[in-house]
């Protein structure tokens, strides 16, 4: 365990668990909106496929385009079409798109492209891999920081600054991206079959300016996100900013399809001042085939709270690299698995079990990573 990650970790431990207890604490109706969150989304991974039809119809009817995409070759060829060469482009942030690619294949056609989530945009400086779901550079201090930004972009700050002071700096510097960028991308917390809608829960606002400042939004979301509802869409939010422990959250975004207005004479029309386009890209890559296992269908479940991490004994002492990214921690070891047919992330698991405990979608996390293991003991007699 290197000294920077023990200090870190630890750091990061004692910030949010106490405050993740408080939450729940004060607001005891979060429970009640996790139980009805999971037999929502169970309903859902129940029939999948449907579901996904449904969405696909529902963009539409907003003016939105939609597409399914069964991998990342056809998610980079879609995305390349509709974003082309010579753009700017604002990420607000997207696991799925990191985990098809997405910003280094925009940069090598020629694109300047851009993290905005501010750990995603430490990453990307460092060009490292993120060490939790929810805070990408949870590994890096705030000293690492303030270095970090001194020599890649030549900010004026040193390791005594403040964490305001780094996020001034990296406020500032953004603040000219987005207002050039041609093109905006984000994931969704959650996708609501019925109406088309996506919801995504934010803090820091870089989402919001990515879906309204730019003339095309593009969502990259898990087929896992498709929930019934526009309700469920936004219970979704408010159960994970509260497990994440931000909460009550700062933004709460809906996005349904390109802007519009209805001030002339009450006829909705589009566009109005924000995106004139908005593209959803439904993405599979293994979660189909996963929703069929009644096993591996309980990952599926995950809202990417990022609470299993904080929990876990094994993640605090691996440097955060447990799992293939952007997947780590427990929730990451069952997603190597389903993404990357990557069994050796569960075989570090010591089924310790608290994961279990703190997951609100009660999610039998040991569970599930002991029956990759008999799959992947299964792989390698088979060869």
């Amino acid at each position: 365990m290197s000294q920077d990650w023990e200090i870190a970790i630890q750091r990061t431990i004692n910030n949010n668990v106490p405050r993740v207890h408080k939450i729940l604490e004060n607001h005891k109706y979060i429970l009640d909106l996790a139980k009805k969150l999971r037999e929502a989304k169970m309903r859902v991974l129940s029939d999948l496929e449907t579901y996904v039809e449904q969405t696909l119809e529902a963009v539409k009817r907003t003016g939105g385009n939609a597409y399914f995409v069964n991998n990342a070759e056809e998610a980079k060829e879609i995305v390349g079409k509709i974003v082309g060469k010579g753009k700017i482009v604002v990420f607000g942030k997207s696991m799925v798109a990191y985990e098809l690619g997405i910003r280094k294949y925009l940069q090598q056609l020629g694109n300047e492209v851009w993290e905005t989530d501010l750990g995603e945009f430490l990453i990307q400086l460092a060009d490292e891999p993120p060490s939790h779901i929810i805070a990408p550079a949870v590994h890096m201090t705030k000293e690492r920081v303030a270095k970090l930004l001194k020599e890649k972009l030549g900010f004026d700050v040193s390791e005594s600054s403040s964490h305001e002071e780094l996020v001034q700096k990296v406020r500032e510097f953004l603040r000219n991206k987005f207002l050039s960028a041609n093109v905006g991308i984000t994931g969704a917390n959650a996708v609501a079959a019925d109406v088309g809608s996506i919801v995504l829960v934010e803090n820091e606002g870089n989402i919001r300016m990515s879906t309204v400042v730019p003339p095309v939004h593009i969502a990259i979301v898990g087929v896992e996100k498709i929930v019934p509802t526009l309700e469920d869409a936004l219970i979704e939010a408010l159960v994970q900013a509260a497990y994440a422990g931000l909460y009550p959250p700062t933004y709460i975004n809906v996005t349904s399809g390109p802007s519009s207005t209805g001030d002339i004479e009450m006829k909705r029309v589009s566009p109005a001042h924000g995106p004139k386009e908005f593209h959803l890209i439904l993405v599979d890559n293994g979660r189909l085939k996963a929703s069929k296992d009644p096993i591996l269908r309980e990952a599926l479940l995950c809202i990417r709270c990022g609470r299993c991490h904080l929990h876990c004994p094994i993640y605090r002492v691996l440097d955060g690299s447990w799992g293939d990214a952007p997947y780590s921690g427990p929730m990451g070891a069952m997603w190597s698995y389903i993404i990357y047919n990557d069994y050796k992330p569960a075989l570090y698991c010591t089924h310790s079990g608290n994961c279990k405990e703190v997951c609100p979608m009660k999610i039998n996390i040991p569970r599930v990573l002991e029956y990759i293991k008999y799959m992947g003991n299964k792989q390698r007699s088979d060869k």
